[in-house]
C-alpha cells in the first residue's frame, strides 16, 4: 500500500492503526481507489435509502439503530467496523463513551421539534442543517461521519417535504474550494451559532 492510502483531508478524522486494519477490499492500494470503493458504496447506499421503510418516517428515521444502519449501508463493503460507533477519542467529536447518550438527546430533540409540523421551530432547511452540524460534532463513527451526516439529513429534509441537499455540487470527500467552505459554514455554526452560512452551502 502507498503512503497516501489514509491521509485524510482537511477537517477529517484520521483513522487510528486499528480502524484502518479494517479495509475489506485487499485490492485496494492508492487513496484513489479508495475513494472509488467508497463511493460506489455511497451510491448503493442513497438508492436503499430511497427504497427503504426505515427511511420513510421521521419515527423509524430518528433512531441510533437508523443511524448504525444507514452507515453500515454506506460504508459496509469497505469497512469491518461500518455501522459501529467509536472506541476511542481522536481529533474532534465526543469523548468515545458518551457517544450512544449524545446521539440519542440529539435524535430525541428532532422528535421533539418535528413533533407538531405545522409549527416547526426553524424552516426545514435550518432543522436538518442543525441535525447535521449536531451529528458532525458528536462524531459517532471511526470515519465517514461527515458523509453519513450529510446524507442523514438529506434524508431528514426529504422526509419534512423539502428536496434534497446540494452540498455546494461537488464531491465534499477530497481537497477543494468547496470543501473548505463547508468547514467554514461548519466553524462558523460551531463558533457563532449562525447556521445561515451552511444552509446556504447545503443549498449551492
Amino acid at each position: 500500500m502507498t503512503a497516501d492510502l489514509f491521509q485524510e483531508p482537511e477537517g477529517a478524522t484520521p483513522l487510528s492503526p486499528k480502524d484502518a486494519k479494517g479495509l475489506i477490499p485487499t485490492w485496494v492500494a492508492t487513496r484513489a481507489d479508495l475513494n472509488a470503493v467508497e463511493q460506489e458504496n455511497i451510491a448503493a447506499a442513497i438508492a436503499w435509502v430511497s427504497t427503504s421503510p426505515r427511511m420513510s418516517s421521521l419515527v423509524s428515521l430518528m433512531t441510533e439503530e437508523s443511524m448504525k444502519t444507514l452507515h453500515r449501508h454506506m460504508f459496509g463493503d469497505v469497512w469491518k467496523w461500518a455501522g459501529g460507533y467509536r472506541q476511542h477519542d481522536t481529533n474532534m467529536g465526543a469523548h468515545w463513551p458518551h457517544i450512544p447518550t449524545q446521539v440519542h438527546e440529539l435524535l430525541a430533540d428532532v422528535l421533539a421539534q418535528t413533533a407538531d409540523a405545522e409549527h416547526l421551530p426553524w424552516p426545514a432547511d435550518e432543522l436538518a442543517v442543525r441535525f447535521h452540524h449536531r451529528l458532525v460534532v458528536i462524531h459517532p463513527f471511526p470515519n465517514g461521519n461527515g458523509r453519513h451526516s450529510r446524507l442523514a439529513a438529506d434524508t431528514l429534509v426529504h422526509v419534512l417535504g423539502a428536496p434534497t441537499f446540494t452540498w455546494g455540487s461537488e464531491n465534499l470527500s477530497g481537497s477543494g474550494e468547496a470543501r473548505r467552505s463547508y468547514l467554514e459554514a461548519l466553524r462558523t455554526a460551531d463558533s457563532l451559532y449562525d447556521y445561515r452560512p451552511l444552509v446556504e452551502f447545503a443549498r449551492s
